[in-house]
């Protein structure tokens, strides 16, 4: 038996915050649009189905606002953890050390927080001090929400202060995910964040990436979990999943398609440029290896290739990037809610899964 099938791993699911939901990719339809009632209707499908957690993207010129959205979820769901996304620089970061401690209390201890490090609206800044910023707020997140007297004095924030009186369940810090491929990326990461998410690549390009951050991170005395992003279309035959495949495709213009990935702040990001790549590696229907689809990059900056199968190909796919010492996923697919539901009765009864434990 393979050595995955008996570990565990988180399963997260997304809330299509950002205008990311369709029938055919680069068709909008009203109906899926990222209002409060439709997001809403995804993340309870992820709670009842089971999942461990959810990721609340975070986008400027799309969708809806990630923290709103959060705190108004968080009374509703009864299991799942929360993980929002967080814009670093368009928060002060002792407020925002507030508001998560307060989020997390809403929701009785099951907050994560996805830090996400690109430009803001209206500002560019170079990606070096960018990343310097963005370790600087999870080093005084960090300080504060563990409850301890803060005196930082960084290239960014100056700040001598104590932590808000309201604290997490836990009295610690919420999971840090954190991702990026450039080098002050990565360094950023191996110093700050506990759970290093990557987006989809080739099975010997995740092996290079975890062995490259295990060894960044243990030159500062630390040690990272792994995390996943990736579309799946699961079906209860291959081809049937190939077909849907090539139907999301059906109605995509490539001059809408590459409006939409133009719209994102991170469209010209190290990782961004790394899934273009993946599409031009590609065969003629889109698959860069087995079961591993690009075609989803053609009409989505960002993650951009799905895993496509039948239930146990899908399962297989998933264990093979345990092995390789992924412990988390987050995963998507369109629409969202029924594939949601797809993956939940084909693929999920048979993980050993559960809400990922630091330490």
């Amino acid at each position: 038996m393979n050595d995955a099938a008996t570990k565990s791993c988180e399963v997260s699911w997304f809330s299509a915050l950002c205008d990311d939901d369709y029938e055919f990719l680069g068709q909008p339809d009203p109906k899926l649009a990222s209002s409060w009632e439709h997001c809403r209707d995804i993340v309870m499908q992820a709670d009842s189905g089971g999942f461990d957690n959810i990721l609340l993207p975070s986008g400027y010129q799309l969708g809806i606002d990630t923290t709103i959205f959060a705190g108004a979820i968080a009374p509703l769901v009864k299991q799942i953890r929360l993980l929002m996304a967080v814009r670093i620089g368009e928060d002060w970061p002792p407020q925002l050390a507030r508001r998560i401690a307060t989020l997390d209390r809403i929701l009785g201890g099951r907050l994560t927080v996805n830090i996400i490090s690109s430009d803001l609206p209206g500002d560019t800044l170079e990606s070096n001090p960018r990343y310097a910023r963005t370790l600087e707020v999870m080093q005084i997140l960090k300080t504060m929400l563990n409850g301890e007297h803060l005196n930082h004095q960084g290239e960014f924030y100056t700040l001598d202060l104590d932590p808000p009186k309201i604290t997490t369940v836990s009295g610690k810090c919420p999971p840090l995910y954190f991702g990026g491929l450039s080098p002050a990326a990565r360094d950023a990461a191996a110093q700050g964040c506990d759970v290093y998410l990557m987006w989809p690549d080739t099975m010997d390009k995740v092996r290079d990436i975890i062995a490259d951050m295990t060894a960044r991170a243990a030159s500062y005395g630390r040690t990272l979990k792994f995390g996943y992003r990736a579309h799946v279309i699961v079906r209860e035959t291959e081809a049937e999943a190939r077909t849907a495949a090539t139907r999301l495709l059906s109605k995509l213009d490539d001059d809408a398609g590459a409006a939409i990935r133009a719209k994102s702040l991170d469209s010209q990001s190290v990782g961004v440029t790394r899934q273009a790549e993946l599409r031009a590696a590609a065969g003629e229907e889109g698959y860069v290896e087995d079961n591993l689809w690009t075609g989803v990059g053609r009409a989505r900056s960002g993650c951009g290739a799905a895993i496509v199968g039948d239930p146990d190909q899908v399962l297989a796919k998933l264990r093979a990037y345990q092995d390789e010492g992924i412990e988390a996923f987050i995963l998507s697919g369109y629409p969202h809610a029924a594939e949601c539901d797809l993956f939940a009765r084909h693929v999920l009864p048979k993980l050993e899964h559960g809400p990922l434990v630091l330490g």
